[in-house]
């Protein structure tokens, strides 16, 4: 299929409208599902059990026992990152800096998990 500007001409008024009013109805939605605010605490969990809740607001690296050895987590700018863990595929490590409401860095290996928690829990619970 060829795209040709005569088709345009068939556009009218109206329709711009209901495109337009489409458009606004998508940005609005993609706001709301997918832009969640930043966090406020980290939570660390080991196990399944709480290991550590702590602020967003001062720096600071923990050590985290595992199973197959420490995991190291640091915070920084109001954002945390695994940043180095014994697990062989590095996935937590490779996630990169969290920083938003309910996303989290799982290190499934070593059973410890890093979340980002804000005013309203996203999800019930995150266990690895």
């Amino acid at each position: 299929m060829k795209f040709s500007w005569s088709a345009m001409a068939l556009i009218r008024r109206g329709d711009w409208g209901v495109l337009l009013l489409g458009l606004l109805v998508v940005i609005a939605l993609a706001k709301h599902y997918w832009m969640s605010p930043p966090g406020q605490h980290l939570v660390i969990k080991r196990g399944g059990d709480v290991f550590l809740t702590a602020s967003l607001q001062q720096p600071f690296s923990v050590n985290v026992p595992g199973p197959l050895g420490v995991t190291q987590v640091e915070v920084r700018d109001q954002r945390a990152r695994v940043r180095s863990d014994p697990s062989p595929r590095q996935l937590c490590v490779r996630q990169g800096w969290i920083s938003h409401e309910g996303e989290a860095a799982i290190c499934l290996p070593n059973q410890v998990s890093v979340e980002i928690v804000g005013q309203v829990r996203r999800y019930d619970s995150l266990n690895y």
